[in-house]
């Protein structure tokens, strides 16, 4: 790891305690002391994070709840796959999905979908490869990557809404990492979770980005980790703590096999 860049561990939340699994989505407050979490299975759901004065030693949460159509049902499986999760400046949820590629916003974790986002480049997406990463800046522009590029050696487009959607950039493709999550810190650069998958373990790494109107600039890979060390990390969110230091903190997608665990995993990055 680059130096400035700490590991503060990795805290396993029993099944017996979240009830639920496939954790794909996460999103903090800006102290870090409360989350929202949505599944793959197209529920949601909010807690706490407890920590001592720097690791966390506890997570509790509410049953997770189904995610609700605009009509107010509850979206149906084959509908579903919910993936990236992105809070938007006004309070908003907006959550991708690849049952059937699309965006839907959300005013309360509890409450209908309140909008469905149109996506044009719907049909350039893959089956089981949509908008894995889903981030907002503080202009409340929507970010949207996909998990597949259509090329080892073609970079990820970046769609981004404005009133409209465009692609100003795309991330460029480094070995065989996909994204999988994203997130803006208070300073408005991006971070990039990225996956590897060997058949038998998960490697992860974060890269960020400054990023101007047009551009992505000053790429540094701030964590890649070898197999083994973490479960399937998938969702990410950026916060600043009381010292001024950026966290990372990231959650996994245990894929509902009792071989793998949710894991809450952490880092630090130096002022």
């Amino acid at each position: 790891m680059p130096q400035g860049v700490e590991s503060l561990g990795t805290f396993t939340w029993p099944a017996s305690e979240h009830g639920a699994g496939g954790f794909s989505g996460l999103e903090l407050s800006d102290d870090g002391r409360t989350f929202i979490a949505i599944s793959d299975r197209t529920r949601i759901t909010e807690g706490s994070i407890t920590r001592d004065t720097t690791r966390i030693t506890a997570v509790s949460a509410a049953p997770t709840m189904p995610l609700l159509d605009r009509d107010g049902t509850a979206i149906p499986q084959q509908l579903g796959d919910s993936e990236g999760l992105a809070r938007l400046p006004d309070g908003r949820l907006c959550i991708s999905f690849e049952g059937d590629h699309r965006i839907q916003c959300y005013a309360a974790t509890s409450g209908p979908a309140i909008e469905v986002l149109d996506l044009p480049f719907a049909d350039a997406l893959g089956h089981n490869a949509g908008i894995e990463a889903l981030a907002a800046d503080a202009k409340g522009r929507l970010y949207a990557i996909p998990e597949q590029s259509g090329g080892l050696t073609k970079p990820f487009p970046v769609w981004r809404l404005d009133q409209t959607w465009e692609t100003p950039f795309s991330i460029p493709r480094r070995g065989g990492f996909v994204p999988v999550g994203a997130d803006f810190d208070p300073d408005g650069r991006l971070y990039v979770l990225e996956r590897a998958f060997s058949g038998f373990s998960f490697r992860s790494r974060v890269r960020r980005f400054d990023v101007s109107e047009t551009a992505l600039s000053n790429e540094t890979t701030l964590i890649e980790t070898t197999g083994f060390q973490h479960d399937n990390l998938e969702g990410l969110s950026v916060w600043r703590d009381a010292t001024g230091a950026i966290r990372l903190t990231m959650i996994s997608d245990d894929n509902f096999n009792a071989l793998q665990s949710t894991q809450f995993v952490e880092y630090r990055v130096a002022p």
